[in-house]
């Protein structure tokens, strides 16, 4: 009798298709599932009776009741080799084995820079208007060269969109509590000395932290007031960093010249958000993680991990 195992998130519907399954298809029965579950008793109910399941980013969370709800459950494979939203210790006591996979940071990286380009030259009104027979030029583009571009986070993703913005000839500057001078030398560009100057001096701010306890709310209506009213925000991290409330009265009142995020407080946005209709906002699905190199690395790693699992060797254990 096969296994059963459940690709959750599958909102392109690609899982099967990107890869080959046909390692593990003999001994698994693999279904798909292309809405999002959203609550608990969602969740377990859409699940149970599965023994594998297959979870993109950190979309589904995986507290101690689901994994108590799931008593056939053996494996959880989710994409990426971190995940805040599963309760390891309980995957443990009931006897679920969890991977990972690696996860490419190259699709945020060039995400953060169509969204920040999208901004600068009014990409998404202008061509709307272009379609739809609206004004031939309404806006004045935002100049990148010889602007300043400040970045929250000089990890992997944000030294990569440093590298991007010195070849546009912009002065990049970063902050972030524990950022030495030593790496800001390393990756070519300026520690500025707090948080608030950098605010204050950027044109363009780009957020790049990993979400925390000290990170939470980081920037939030006295942040916001701080930026020049020429300014732009670029959120493609974790929406807790940035106080959405906060960024939605900054956006209406004009105080910032616009935002773009990839990222909400809730996923999928609900339909009546009202980030879906705040004014200088560009906004996009989460996107940051979503291409087909990406895709192809989680399901075909999250093959590999099941056929290893079936054969009595996990790869890549998480937690």
């Amino acid at each position: 009798m096969k296994l059963r195992c459940a690709v959750i998130e599958d909102f392109q519907s690609v899982a099967t298709t990107v890869v080959d399954w046909s390692s593990v298809t003999d001994d698994v029965e693999i279904v798909t599932f292309t809405e999002h579950l959203a609550t608990v008793d969602e969740t377990a109910a859409a699940l149970d009776g599965f023994d594998i399941v297959v979870t993109l980013r950190e979309r589904v969370p995986f507290p101690a009741e689901l994994f108590a709800r799931l008593p056939r459950l053996r494996l959880l494979v989710a994409s990426g080799m971190r995940n805040s939203v599963i309760d390891f210790d309980a995957a443990r006591r009931h006897g679920v084995e969890v991977c990972g996979t690696a996860s490419s940071s190259t699709p945020p990286v060039e995400l953060t820079w169509a969204l920040l380009l999208g901004l600068a030259r009014g990409i998404v009104p202008e061509a709307g208007a272009l379609r739809t027979g609206g004004p031939w030029q309404s806006s004045l583009g935002a100049d990148l060269h010889g602007r300043r571009l400040g970045l929250l986070g000089l990890g992997k993703i944000g030294a990569r969109v440093a590298q991007v913005g010195l070849a546009f000839g912009m002065d990049v500057v970063a902050w972030s509590q524990n950022l030495t001078k030593e790496r800001t030398d390393e990756v070519g560009v300026e520690l500025a000395a707090s948080k608030e100057d950098l605010l204050d001096s950027s044109d363009f701010v780009s957020v790049h932290l990993a979400l925390g306890e000290r990170t939470r709310g980081l920037i939030g209506a006295a942040e916001l007031t701080r930026m020049r009213p020429t300014a732009y925000l670029i959120n493609t991290s974790r929406a807790a960093i940035v106080d959405t409330d906060a960024l939605l009265a900054a956006l209406k009142a004009g105080t910032v010249a616009g935002a773009a995020t990839d990222v909400f407080d809730v996923e999928p946005l609900p339909a009546d958000d009202p980030v879906r209709t705040a004014p200088r906002l560009l906004a996009t699905p989460h996107l940051g993680y979503v291409s087909r190199a990406n895709y192809e690395t989680y399901y075909g790693q999250a093959v590999e991990n099941i056929r290893a699992f079936l054969d009595g060797q996990p790869l890549r254990r998480l937690g």
